[in-house]
């Protein structure tokens, strides 16, 4: 009977396993099929106009998903690539096809910095002679000023302007700690060093209040500039306009020429018939940056042999592989390692949107740029965040590039541990511990801090940040004091960190390629993108299950608490000392 019973099991083992690997080959087959028939299926019709929804998250990088469950079920992220936007948008200019671009997005799911890169882009574009125009029911702040770039802004009658400035909220939680019994115990270097404050205080300190305001007055002035130009208006008209809410309906908008005129959608239409220069709007075809991406339109023609490598370098750098969502070490290297190695790659660019996170991984990544740097020019590009770890793997290119509005800096370490011991005791849990030396023990969640531990961990943590601020020096050709002066893990804007040494110029990524190019001595060339972003077989059985919880997770509790969510998760994943920016900050 037990023959039997072992028999059977062994029987139906065999067919799933044969099941779930014929399901895998169809998967595998459909998006083969699909990657190959997507520029073929779409096609630019003439008459048309380029639409920017927006509404996917937008990454510096975002290649097509190597899970086949993504492309079949649909579990991937919808995101779209900065880089194929921009050249999709290049493209456009000279495409006869493409009679001009509307804007109609509600929110853009993007950096200051990328929404930045995406309205210079949109502006290039406006100067070919090509109209540019947007709608929306309503816009923030985020969405006006990528709108701003165009010749029209209309608005529903009933919608309106959300501008008032830029603002900042951090949540602080010492006596949410006091009071549960469960805290974060830090050892940091650096007065800035804002990532762990609302663990030690439950009100923002003067330092970082400082800086903070600093920051968010930088970003605010590159914003007031471009929007004013844009609008015909003085820095001090555009700052009336947010202190009074001049924009809050369309008629006071109208007013203050912050838009062009209150419309609804099927009026935005004619108008678009009449822009496109048609008898009846009808005849006018819409396409979306999507689907114009997917024709094809994301690649720059070239024939030259000459390759720019751009290795994009996107998310929290913690230790270990690294895929699309953070920064590992393995795989970063891989992808130094092999655009050394190729020929006909004359220069590398490291694309650079980090907060940064684990040091001995920042550290590891810095000993692989500096091997490169000996074989072939480095160029950093920053894009929203190159923040501390981020800031780390910037410091030793030949030149480092920044956005105005990218947030960089940052030079500061810490070190945290959460401990329990005081809900512990509350609760009648008591922990002992045995061990053979008199430091074998370690670290225990459930009872206090020990002073040897305390300062064991803040000799590292000082270390660290000696090492940080050393190797910055290096590469940035200035003195240990120097950087120390403007470290202590305090931010800085683009704008302010060209003024203080730590970025060498303003500009975007194309403008970082083009530098990479002179530096190479190449004046034809093409961009090759990487890492290659590949899944293994048991990754890809794991990812359907993970994007369905969070999924569930983001319908249940909403996007802002999510949002909440993962950064309380990752607090809760720190290991080992890091270099990092706040986790719970937001611009608004």
């Amino acid at each position: 009977m037990t023959f039997l019973r072992e028999l059977l099991a062994v029987i139906v083992g065999v067919f799933v396993s044969v099941f779930i690997m014929f399901m895998v080959l169809i998967a595998i087959g459909t998006a083969l099929g699909s990657s190959f028939s997507d520029d073929e299926q779409i096609k630019v019709k003439a008459n048309s106009v380029l639409v920017l929804k927006l509404e996917d998250v937008i990454k510096d990088y975002a290649p097509k998903s190597s899970d086949p469950f993504d492309q079949i079920f649909g579990f991937g992220e919808d995101k779209m690539g900065l880089n194929d936007m921009i050249n999709a948008i290049e493209n456009a200019k000279y495409d006869d096809n493409i009679l001009g671009i509307s804007i109609e997005t509600m929110q853009v799911q993007a950096g200051i910095a990328q929404t930045q890169a995406l309205r210079d882009k949109l502006f290039e574009f406006k100067e070919s002679g090509k109209f540019v125009t947007a709608f929306a029911d309503v816009y923030d702040q985020k969405n006006y000023y990528l709108s701003s770039v165009a010749d029209s802004i209309y608005v529903n009658p009933v919608g309106g302007i959300d501008f008032k400035g830029l603002s900042s909220e951090i949540l602080y939680f010492k006596d949410f700690q006091d009071k549960y019994g469960i805290k974060l115990e830090v050892i940091r270097h650096g007065k800035y060093k804002s990532a762990v404050e609302p663990f030690l205080a439950n009100e923002m300190s003067d330092s970082n209040r400082e800086q903070t305001q600093s920051f968010l007055s930088s970003i605010w002035s590159v914003l007031v500039k471009d929007i004013g130009e844009s609008r015909n208006k003085t820095n001090q008209e555009i700052n009336h306009i947010a202190d009074e809410l001049l924009a809050r309906n369309p008629k006071l908008a109208i007013e203050n020429n912050m838009i062009t005129n209150e419309l609804y959608k099927d009026q935005y239409k004619e108008i678009l018939g009449k822009l496109a220069s048609l008898e009846n709007s009808k005849d006018l075809n819409a396409i979306s940056l999507s689907d114009y991406i997917s024709s094809g339109k994301w690649r720059l023609k070239s024939t030259s042999k000459n390759r720019i490598a751009v290795i994009y370098a996107q998310g929290e750098i913690k230790y270990g592989k690294g895929d699309e969502k953070y920064i590992g070490q393995e795989l970063i290297i891989k992808a130094l390692r092999k655009a050394r190695k190729a020929s006909n790659v004359k220069a590398i660019v490291l694309r650079v949107n980090s907060p940064g996170g684990s040091a001995l991984a920042s550290d590891i990544i810095w000993r692989e740029l500096e091997l490169t740097k000996a074989e072939k020019p480095l160029v950093v590009s920053m894009g929203n965040l190159a923040a501390s770890g981020g800031y780390y793997i910037s410091c030793n290119a030949n030149k480092i590039v920044a956005e105005p509005t990218t947030i960089t800096g940052s030079i500061g370490v810490f070190g945290a541990v959460p401990n329990a011991s005081e809900l512990a005791g509350r609760i009648g849990i008591n922990a002992e511990q045995i061990g053979t030396n008199k430091q074998s023990v370690g670290y225990s969640i459930f009872e206090p801090i020990t002073d040897s531990f305390y300062n064991v961990t803040k000799e590292g943590v000082e270390q660290v940040y000696t090492t940080f601020v050393g190797k910055v020096a290096a590469g940035r050709n200035m003195s240990f004091a120097q950087v120390d002066s403007i470290a202590q893990g305090r931010v800085w804007t683009g704008k302010e960190a060209v003024k203080n040494g730590l970025v060498d110029e303003l500009g975007s990524l194309d403008d970082a390629i083009a530098i990479a190019a002179k530096l190479a001595e190449v004046d034809d060339y093409r961009v090759r993108n990487y890492p290659d972003y590949k899944k293994d077989i048991k990754d890809m059985f794991k990812g359907p299950f993970a994007s369905v919880k969070e999924s569930v997770l983001k319908e249940e509790i909403g996007a802002e608490n999510y949002g909440i969510y993962k950064k309380l998760k990752q607090i809760s994943e720190i290991k080992g000392v890091q270099t990092r920016v706040p986790f719970l900050m937001e611009i608004k």
